[in-house]
């Protein structure tokens, strides 16, 4: 986990979205701390405790009061401080949350899931909405491509412009859907693959059959339609099925599906996570996030956002998958939904009550 610490600057409360934000039109000049691993007990609960605060924005993790508690009698310092005025607790918030198609035997730092999340603690509300990885970005200030493209291209030009490729990812994100995204959280497919064998599998229900088969990664994908439990190879595969090269072949599957199919597994997980069996796995669990996961949320951060949002309600959170029209190689988003999802996410920010569909 990357906490940077240090490195933050003071969140500002200049104007933009209608929430008193700043307007980040151009990146910040932020110097690029070392990254330091940490390998102790108390360092793996802290990235697996990050983890499952971002399932509890989505699905309203019932046991997330237990673990702070046991975050809290860790005593774990914080990395940097944060003004009271600044906590989840006392105003709202936003994150972007990146899954990287990072694998052993294929580093990557594609992204393959884009999430924006909007918070109000005065209504206990949340707006998430998800964008196809093959989003076509035309934005002044960066070069045409794919949106799943950039995080990977900051991150080689990291050691020459001085700044982190996360901090980067916010500022045109934030750019992108018209506010000021205060976090950012990287989980990479490993880890998501480990948590899942960890909580014994993940039930869905497969809508068609599925295959596809790459020597080269070792991909090996073959799913029959039906309801099913999958470990971690398999419901990886699942979320990342596109096209089938195989004899017969099976139907392909775009951009808007794999999102469906990424919110189903999601909600499976908390299902998981929300047992009893989910909660006496949880130590395994942390273990198996070990270093898959950086964010630049303050732990004192961390502790507020769990006090505040443990109890949220699934009908409270506003799903917003953001679609348009598959011209190869790009997805051109639909401008009205674009709108609508800015327009979705700036409401939450306002206090107003959640929209869209939830699962």
């Amino acid at each position: 986990m990357n906490t940077r610490k240090g490195s933050l600057p003071p969140r500002s409360n200049g104007p933009q979205g209608g929430r008193g934000q700043q307007n980040r039109t151009a990146p910040q000049t932020k110097t690029i701390k070392k990254k330091v691993k940490k390998r102790s007990f108390f360092a793996r609960l802290t990235r697996m405790l990050l983890t499952l605060v971002l399932i509890a924005v989505v699905g309203g993790l019932g046991y997330a009061g237990y673990l702070y508690y046991k975050f809290d009698k860790g005593g774990f310092g914080t990395d940097q401080a944060v003004d009271s005025g600044q906590l989840a607790s006392a105003k709202p918030l936003t994150m972007l949350l990146l899954g990287t198609d990072n694998r052993p035997k294929h580093p990557s730092n594609l992204t393959d899931v884009i999430m924006v999340a909007a918070l109000n603690p005065d209504t206990e509300s949340a707006t998430v909405v998800s964008l196809p990885r093959d989003t076509y970005v035309e934005l002044s200030g960066y070069k045409k491509n794919k949106i799943n493209a950039y995080y990977a291209r900051f991150k080689g030009k990291e050691d020459t412009s001085g700044l982190s490729a996360e901090d980067e990812m916010k500022t045109m994100m934030g750019k992108y859907l018209g506010i000021d995204i205060d976090y950012v959280t990287v989980l990479d497919f490993q880890g998501f693959r480990d948590i899942v064998d960890e909580l014994g599998g993940v039930d869905v229900n497969i809508s068609a059959d599925m295959c596809y088969t790459d020597s080269v990664d070792g991909t090996d994908i073959n799913l029959k339609k039906g309801p099913a439990q999958l470990g971690g190879d398999d419901a990886l595969d699942y979320v990342r099925y596109r096209k089938s090269n195989c004899s017969p072949k099976t139907a392909a599957s775009d951009d808007f599906d794999r999102n469906k199919r990424q919110n189903e597994v999601l909600n499976a997980l908390v299902g998981q996570m929300q047992s009893l069996g989910g909660v006496l796995k949880i130590g395994k669990v942390m273990d198996a996030v070990g270093n898959n996961l950086e964010t630049d949320i303050e732990n004192e951060q961390i502790k507020s956002m769990i006090a505040t949002y443990w109890k949220i309600s699934k009908e409270n959170i506003s799903f917003v998958p953001v679609t348009g029209t598959w011209r190869s190689p790009y997805v051109y988003i639909n401008d009205t939904e674009l709108d609508n999802a800015k327009q979705s996410l700036q409401a939450t920010l306002a206090g107003a009550a959640a929209t869209g569909s939830s699962n």
